[in-house]
């Protein structure tokens, strides 16, 4: 009768090993190996064969950091925090603009909508990007 493998002895599949590979890419951007860590570390990932093999490559590593989950007007990436940045800004400088104008308006005869000559071109350039998926977060299949 054969014994079981000892889970460290269990082989892995490719799927495991992409999985380790990109564990240490995460790594290697977050500067915890250098390029030349990181090249020497992969080769050696896609030569492993065993779940015991993976887990020596990885050890001296932190746990893996969780990513942030996407908001939703913006990603978690660069591009979502840029967007909401530049909303942020946008909205300040629009809400400004109109309190003052709006002020302006109480004590002239003035259109109270002047402030859209300030605030509508950028906002619409920030509602094309958004539009054209710049920062917005990937829709998830239901």
């Amino acid at each position: 009768m054969n014994e079981p493998a000892h889970p460290d002895e269990v082989r892995i599949s490719d799927a495991d090993r992409k999985a380790v590979a990109d564990r240490l890419r995460a790594a290697h951007d977050e500067g915890y190996l250098d390029l030349a860590e990181f090249d020497e570390r992969v080769t050696e990932v896609w030569r492993m064969r065993t779940r015991g093999d993976l887990a020596r490559v990885t050890r001296d590593l932190p746990a893996p950091r969780t990513p942030r989950p996407d908001g939703l007007l913006f990603a978690a990436s660069s591009g979502g925090v840029a967007m909401r940045v530049l909303s942020i800004i946008w909205l300040c400088v629009t809400a400004a603009t109109a309190a003052g104008w709006g002020v302006i308006a109480l004590l002239t005869e003035a259109s109270p909508w002047w402030f859209l000559v300030v605030a509508a071109p950028p906002g619409a350039v920030l509602l094309a990007l958004w539009l054209a998926g710049v920062g917005r977060p990937r829709r998830r299949d239901r």
